[in-house]
């Protein structure tokens, strides 16, 4: 797989050294930042045996809304260049008919798109160490909160990536990667109205909403770690059929 990590690492390179990567990870870290005030706000002014958990590590990874609504923006941000750009310059025609296989394409994308995705929560050590040095800081429940991350940025990476190979263009991409995401999220609003106790457990199989608030708790279930590989896998592969569709009928 040498192909698949030269191209990863081309990519890489080359979203650090895009004006977007860089207005994406400004806005992402102030509305991170932003988002941790208002918890640490609101933990602080709650009254003692008010219910009230006493971690906004937990209320930032995943125990609101704020966590899943900007990830709607960020996500196709970050995967609508994938290969939709390779399309629209023409570049695409060029790297298939290189001396690569879709699958080394396709992972070597993915990996790129896997490192910006956790560089976007570097930022958040400091408030890891700005929680141990000013409250209590539960390691287990923090560790099942980035596996939690890693989790949804997994499949979520891969079904951009997925869109990406579908689309034409970077912008028609990044809605089709918003639609696609929103509509899982949206799924989560399903277990807030009255249905059955079948079609409950399905949606909170599937729901995003249900995953993060199960690790951030601290609660590793492995029902949801074989959720993420299996819609991570079922992007890849969708995007390598797309490739392997353009190189035989271009």
């Amino acid at each position: 797989m040498k192909a698949a990590w030269i191209i990863a690492k081309r990519e890489i390179l080359s979203f650090f050294l895009s004006p977007l990567a860089y207005v994406v990870l400004t806005a992402w870290t102030l509305w991170q930042g932003a988002t941790y005030a208002i918890f640490c706000y609101y933990v602080a002014g709650s009254p003692v045996g008010s219910g009230v958990e006493n971690d906004p590590l937990a209320m930032l990874f995943g125990q609101t809304t704020l966590f899943y609504i900007p990830l709607l923006v960020f996500v196709p941000l970050i995967t609508m260049r994938l290969l939709a750009e390779e399309t629209r310059q023409g570049t695409l025609e060029t790297l298939l008919t290189a001396p690569v296989t879709s699958v080394q394409v396709v992972m070597g994308k993915y990996l790129a798109a896997l490192v910006f995705w956790l560089s976007l929560w570097v930022p958040t050590l400091m408030y890891v160490w700005l929680t141990s040095r000013f409250g209590d800081l539960d390691a287990g429940r923090l560790l099942a909160s980035y596996l939690g991350i890693l989790g949804v940025g997994a499949y979520y990476m891969s079904l951009g990536l997925l869109m990406s190979a579908l689309a034409r263009a970077p912008m028609s991409a990044a809605i089709l990667t918003f639609l696609a995401l929103a509509s899982l999220f949206a799924l989560g609003i399903v277990q807030f109205l009255p249905v059955s106790e079948a079609a409950l457990e399905v949606v909170r199989y599937v729901s995003v909403w249900q995953h993060m608030q199960n690790f951030s708790s601290g609660v590793v279930d492995s029902r949801y770690l074989v959720y993420d590989l299996s819609l991570s896998v079922f992007g890849l592969f969708g995007a390598v059929q797309v490739l392997e569709a353009r190189r035989t009928h271009p």
